[in-house]
């Protein structure tokens, strides 16, 4: 294999992965239908102001699968590191996301490298997760216009079925977006729809439960619509927030080589 496809494999943890990844911030019901704000209070309660996790990841295809075992630190709004610890083969690999750049690390070439524009939309580590999902959780807030399309209720819950369509100059690959956010501020389910309006992908949560003190989505898949027999699942194993994290955590010093 390249150099290329080691750091860029073929095909967003929320950040979406990170943005997908980390859930966080006591759940409390919506005190207000604005969607805006609805989609706002719904990044910050997976975000929280830090967290360490560790997740697994299952890439599922008709004829293979593979689950690599992921450790995510985040700080605030523009700082996450990525690693993987197992298996072997893919252990050392990491990706951080500092302000709005992409770096990534991998130990078999001892480089590390990073990630243009044109790379945002290929898939991290293989998945169905682009490297773009990882990055784009404030995109969702500054680069898009929400609507409140309905309610529904869910398990007790009300569920806001929110449209978010990007701005006219806005650097995303969407047409439109479709995020249910249930009144706990969990993230239920997130569709991707592009410029022709055809459903793409779509990430589902199906399992959700307590963990570091809060209610998280424990489990989340992505789909793609036009191949059923290929997904991603991403499973959090272990979970904090709020905790004290360094700076230096988040340099491309230790993206090479990790002291945390």
């Amino acid at each position: 294999m390249d150099a290329e496809r080691q750091f860029f494999p073929p095909v967003r943890w929320q950040c979406l992965l990170l943005a997908l990844l980390f859930h966080g911030a006591v759940a409390v019901a919506a005190p207000t239908e604005d969607a805006a704000t609805l989609v706002k209070r719904a990044i910050d309660y997976w975000r929280d102001t830090s967290s360490y996790s560790v997740i697994d990841m299952t890439i599922h295809r008709p004829d293979w699968e593979r689950t690599m075992t992921i450790r995510v630190w985040t700080r605030g709004d523009k700082e996450s590191l990525v690693r993987v610890t197992a298996p072997p083969k893919d252990a050392g690999n990491a990706t951080l996301l500092l302000d709005n750049d992409m770096w990534s690390f991998t130990p078999k070439i001892n480089r590390v490298i990073k990630i243009p524009s044109s790379m945002m939309n290929q898939g991290w580590m293989g998945s169905d997760f682009s490297n773009n999902d990882l990055a784009k959780a404030d995109d969702l807030i500054e680069q898009y216009t929400h609507k409140l399309l309905r309610t529904e209720m869910h398990d007790g819950h009300k569920v806001y079925v929110i449209e978010s369509i990007p701005k006219e100059t806005a650097p995303v690959v969407w047409g439109r977006e479709v995020v249910r956010i249930r009144d706990d501020w969990l993230i239920l389910e997130h569709a991707f729809y592009d410029q022709q309006d055809v459903l793409v992908k779509k990430l589902v949560t199906s399992d959700i439960r307590p963990m570091g003190g809060k209610l998280v989505a424990a489990r989340e898949r992505m789909q793609k619509m036009d191949k059923p027999g290929e997904w991603t699942e991403v499973v959090t194993k272990e979970v904090r927030f709020g905790i004290p994290v360094s700076a230096s955590t988040f340099t491309l010093s230790n993206l090479r080589n990790p002291r945390e």
